[in-house]
């Protein structure tokens, strides 16, 4: 598969179309007028920063199944502000008590933890209600499936409850299968998720879809695999956030628990298994989606 697809796949000139649009729908959905700061708070939190990943992966699934394009913009930007709300609120005192995000102050830093809180809340929101428009762009079906999908991922059974156990670990010996779960939940979930919503913005058959669903969970874990080894690997300026920030704060990581090298050689295991989930969805055209999840592998940011 590598040699017949990724050579004649631009991830770099896909990527930056797609981006274009994802930056001008954030810019044109979260707007400056909401009340007493609210806006700016939530404009700081989403735009001019991060990779966008959730978004990418979601128009790409989205085209690998020939999905509707407005219902998986809509998906994409969806994800990214419930990604944007989650790190406002894990960079406050009471969970990670960070400074530093995208290369900027955080949001609490910036604007008080008092705002940076309901702006955190303010961007979930609209989250679920950009998934449901009015008029027939996004046929009614489609908009509660993809509410399913991201309110599952952000929940309990998702992003919500991996931080619970990230934060009831700190201090705690975790064994692999442990660090497995939590990360599955934390981090690997709303990556999946957004493999997911960008499938059900078209129709595929059972068969694909358990196989999509499969690589989404394995490129979910080996993002956080790499972040992991980007903690200890990178230094702030290049991470955009503080580097070093697991170990002091004595969290398990996959590095403290398999070791540097392991840690790489699992990531790259990872990816084996997201390429060989992708080979089995029969559907004609995964290039993004495999170039998608060699990025998440071989990045050093």
């Amino acid at each position: 598969m590598d040699a017949a697809v990724t050579p004649t796949f631009d991830l770099q000139a896909w990527s930056a179309r797609h981006l274009a649009t994802v930056e001008e729908a954030l810019s044109r959905w979260v707007v400056a007028d909401a009340p007493a700061g609210l806006g700016e708070a939530m404009r700081y939190a989403v735009l001019d920063g991060g990779k966008r990943l959730r978004p990418l992966l979601v128009l790409a699934a989205a085209e690998a199944v020939h999905g509707n394009t407005q219902a998986a913009l809509r998906a994409g930007c969806a994800v990214e502000l419930i990604h944007a709300y989650s790190l406002v609120h894990d960079d406050m005192p009471c969970m990670d008590n960070d400074v530093l995000r995208r290369g900027k102050p955080t949001v609490h830093v910036k604007f008080g933890e008092a705002r940076a809180l309901l702006a955190g809340d303010a961007l979930q929101a609209l989250a679920f209600e950009l998934l449901a428009p009015d008029g027939d762009a996004v046929p009614p079906v489609v908009q509660a499936r993809l509410c399913r999908l991201l309110a599952r991922s952000a929940g309990h059974e998702g992003m919500a409850g991996g931080q619970a156990i990230d934060l009831a670990s700190v201090g705690r010996a975790l064994d692999e299968a442990q660090l497995r779960e939590m990360h599955r939940l934390k981090t690997g979930a709303l990556l999946q998720g957004s493999v997911m919503m960008g499938a059900a913005c078209g129709d595929t058959d059972a068969a694909a879809r358990d196989a999509l669903s499969a690589y989404g969970a394995a490129v979910g874990l080996a993002f956080q695999v790499v972040d992991d080894i980007l903690d200890v690997t990178a230094d702030s300026a290049t991470l955009g956030k503080t580097a070093g920030k697991d170990a002091q704060h004595d969290k398990p990581t996959y590095v403290s628990v398999l070791g540097l090298e392991r840690s790489r050689t699992f990531a790259r295991e990872l990816l084996a298994q997201a390429l060989d989930a992708l080979a089995r969805t029969g559907l004609p055209d995964t290039r993004a989606l495999h170039a998608l999840a060699r990025m998440v592998v071989d990045r050093n940011h």
